[in-house]
């Protein structure tokens, strides 16, 4: 069953919203029954279009990250597959076209072993390429942070991947160009926490079977065409790298900052840094470690002048109340100007204008209206944009009687986006209808009478022309 999902409208919210050809894509966690990375599209109400059908099951880690992206000038699908352990994953990336089936499987190469990719992003280039991120175990002395002298570290690494033949075209190792010392994570905090916690079992922190985590990418993204954009939750920093030669061109944010911020640019523990069309810099400011729970997380938009080397806040998006995202989350910038939010660990997301005003905000998971921060099924990101899907199976359909005895057929069909209504015909035989009942769709399970003699029921699905999609025969 599909989580609830509650919305609550803002100040800035226009009925055109609700008619908005765009949808939603998440893929939140449960601790319930329900699959415990359940990958959802929604519409711009709320209602469900798709949900992933396979859920999780035994070897099967569920779909992560589920976004629409552009590939040889088609919208596809992508999300990361795989096991995740450490706040780290290691698998491939998955593309899928408008009927649902995957096409394609990109994942690391040259100096890792295949299916070593991380889940936190994914980013498909202009040039037929992606931006991977893994992590690798490295050892390296760590008495400058408290650590052992023969310790171990998360090594960050990004990879950019022709997509077609997997060749990798540039190899940046966070190690080689930022030292241990920038992480902003505290190591002997971290260590002693650990030693204090009786239930936990790992291994020590800073040894080849618990490594530290001093960096922690979360998102590359390409800066123009010559760079590339780095974010690292545990630096508290953005990086700049020349795209052809890994060099770090700049540093905002964190211990080594080449920036004069503002006070209230500054930021902490934040994901999904991005250039917007008109130059600013994005970012989620989570502001928040899991720790913190009365610092609210914000969305930012950043002037960065790399000539007056600054850095202030143009745009500060914030929740209707505090909202502490402890981990996760992301803005989106939209092609219309707005602003999307996932709000990460806290089960939100929500839409902002331009200038910060609320449009929309939706809590989705169990438990909604029982807790100021969410009921529970936080999702990694949230995305919006165009989507058809056209799946390759045939609508579902069952006949069952209603509460009030008359029967009834409940139809639906799990991510077509291009159902305007049902038509149903009944009778004794094909040949012999004596119903034609056409409704509107109303959600994603629709309901329409049936007679009660009826021997012969099927369901068609028609698009706003009226053109049949799909024939589904019941009986």
């Amino acid at each position: 069953m599909p989580p609830e999902i509650d919305m609550t409208r803002g100040e800035a919210w226009d009925d055109e919203f609700a008619e908005s050809d765009e949808y939603i894509f998440v893929t939140p966690n449960f601790d319930t029954d329900t699959p415990t990375s359940a990958a959802m599209i929604l519409d711009p109400t709320g209602e469900v279009v798709w949900m992933d059908p396979s859920g999780q099951h035994d070897g099967d880690d569920g779909h992560f990250d589920l976004r629409p992206q552009q590939y040889q000038d088609e919208t596809v699908l992508t999300y990361f597959k795989g096991p995740a352990s450490g706040g780290c994953g290691y698998g491939d990336i998955y593309l899928m076209d408008e009927d649902y089936q995957v096409f394609n499987t990109v994942t690391t190469g040259g100096s890792l072993p295949p299916h070593e990719t991380d889940f936190h992003d994914m980013t498909i280039t202009d040039d037929g390429t992606m931006l991977l991120l893994a992590y690798v175990g490295t050892q390296i002395d760590l008495r400058d942070i408290g650590g052992p002298e023969d310790g171990w570290v998360e090594n960050a690494m990004v990879q950019e991947v022709d997509m077609e033949t997997g060749e990798v075209l540039l190899e940046w190792s966070a190690l080689d160009h930022v030292p241990v010392t920038d992480a902003m994570l505290d190591f002997e905090e971290e260590h002693q926490e650990q030693l204090d916690d009786e239930d936990d079992d790992e291994a020590e922190l800073g040894t080849r079977d618990n490594p530290f985590d001093y960096f922690h990418i979360n998102s590359a993204t390409v800066d123009d065409e010559d760079a590339i954009l780095l974010s690292a939750r545990h630096t508290h920093a953005v990086y700049q790298i020349d795209r052809e030669s890994g060099d770090l061109n700049w540093t905002l944010g964190g211990k080594s900052s080449d920036f004069d911020m503002d006070d209230d640019a500054v930021f902490k523990w934040q994901h999904s840094a991005a250039r917007d069309a008109d130059g600013t810099l994005t970012l989620l400011d989570n502001h928040a470690n899991n720790s913190d729970e009365d610092k609210s997380s914000r969305g930012l938009r950043l002037d960065v002048d790399e000539d007056a080397m600054t850095a202030s806040v143009v745009t500060e998006y914030t929740p209707p109340q505090d909202r502490p995202a402890g981990s996760m989350a992301n803005t989106q910038p939209l092609d219309n100007g707005n602003m999307m939010i996932g709000w990460g660990q806290q089960s939100y997301f929500s839409e902002y204008t331009n200038e910060g005003e609320l449009i929309y905000d939706v809590c989705h998971g169990d438990g909604c209206h029982e807790s100021p921060i969410g009921g529970g099924g936080g999702s990694y990101r949230a995305y919006k944009g165009p989507w058809e899907g056209q799946p390759n199976t045939e609508p579902d359909v069952v006949v069952q009687q209603a509460d009030n005895g008359q029967q009834r057929a409940y139809v639906s069909w799990n991510g077509a986006t291009e159902v305007d209504r049902w038509r149903l015909l009944a009778g004794s035989d094909e040949d012999d209808v004596t119903q034609e009942t056409s409704v509107n769709k109303a959600s994603f399970e629709t309901s329409i009478p049936v007679l009660d003699d009826s021997e012969y029921v099927a369901v068609e699905a028609l698009d706003a022309g009226g053109a049949v999609l799909a024939t589904t025969t019941v009986q």
